[in-house]
């Protein structure tokens, strides 16, 4: 009989509440130990709902919980000091994206869990999900791909609001957050691009102080003959999620939960569709996270595979801002 590894939350708030708890609950292979926040009526709250010790402390926890991992939902630009004490703990992460701030933080980072021995994973579900690794499979019917479209939006009131709305501490706004599922997606099924050149706007609240780009369009180059663009927004709906991949015999189309493979034509030839299409992934990558700290299983989605993304976006940004094409390569820690 397995013994089933010890989780910490660390971190609160919707993404631990509505995902990442519920996913626990689910888990063949881990369960909750203690939950961790600075706010200490919430700890109390959650704790108690749970009944699980509650901290304030992240060191404290790690002493007096003993987790085997902890699960990391928290602001952006408070992870790396908590991976870091998780590292010198001996505590493997499972950090919600992005992985890191910048490619600094991100070479610090992936050093530092080297050093330390530890495993971590970031919570990219897509690559969890069966239909996306499926999806994968079918990207050589179409041929040599040489045109790819990417759209992920959806309107919220107002997203200029909290530490999402500034730069500095979210690490850029609707592309390093909600974007990066799709840029994921992209570097995953086809490489990190050559060329990128990006605009991005924060004029969907009028009025209102925030430098994280609510819409961002980003257009893609690779030197071997394909091109295309990203659309990402958080202020512009409906509710859209896509990628779509075209090669001279058709296009694969991915969406959420569904995956289409289409004739030149725009016919479809073959579908995927999972039923329902999002049934509690956090708890199938909890379950992977367990069996990769046992060693019966790789970990797909760690340090080394989240270099190039934040490669993407410090190049993106850098376009942004100088109005230039911009060699995310050259952003590569």
């Amino acid at each position: 009989m397995n013994v089933r590894k010890r989780a910490a939350m660390v971190g609160l708030g919707h993404q631990a509440t509505s995902d990442h708890l519920p996913g626990l609950a689910q888990c063949h292979l881990a369960e909750l130990a203690a939950v961790c926040d600075v706010d200490a009526g919430r700890v109390d709250a959650v704790a108690d709902a749970h009944r699980v010790p509650g901290f304030t402390d992240l060191e404290q926890l790690l002493e007096e919980a003993r987790p085997d991992f902890v699960i990391v939902a928290v602001p952006h630009h408070v992870g790396q000091p908590i991976v870091s004490a998780c590292a010198e703990a001996g505590v493997h992460v499972m950090k919600e994206k992005p992985f890191a701030t910048d490619p600094h933080e991100a070479a610090e980072l992936a050093a530092l869990c080297d050093k330390a021995g530890i495993e971590l994973m970031v919570t990219v579900q897509r690559r969890f999900h069966p239909v996306y690794p499926a999806a994968l499979a079918l990207l050589d019917r179409i041929g040599t791909p040489y045109l790819v479209e990417g759209r992920y939006t959806f309107h919220r009131p107002d997203p200029a609001a909290g530490w999402r709305g500034r730069a500095k501490l979210a690490g850029g706004g609707c592309l390093a957050d909600m974007g990066y599922h799709l840029i994921d997606l992209l570097i995953w099924y086809l490489g990190l691009p050559d060329h990128i050149l990006a605009d991005t706007s924060t004029a969907a609240v009028p009025g209102a102080e925030y430098d994280a780009e609510d819409t961002a369009l980003v257009h893609l180059a690779y030197d071997r003959g394909l091109y295309g663009s990203l659309l990402v927004s958080r202020s512009a709906g409906p509710k859209t999620e896509r990628l779509a991949i075209t090669g001279p015999h058709g296009t694969l189309a991915v969406e959420r939960g569904t995956a289409r493979l289409l004739d030149p034509g725009g016919q479809v030839i073959e579908s995927l569709l999972r039923e329902p299409a999002w049934p509690c992934p956090p708890a199938v990558q909890i379950d992977r996270f367990c069996r990769v700290l046992d060693g019966t299983a790789p970990n797909p989605s760690g340090p080394a595979e989240h270099l190039p993304h934040t490669a993407f976006l410090a190049a993106a940004y850098a376009s942004a801002a100088t109005n230039r094409p911009a060699d995310p390569k050259e952003f590569l820690a």
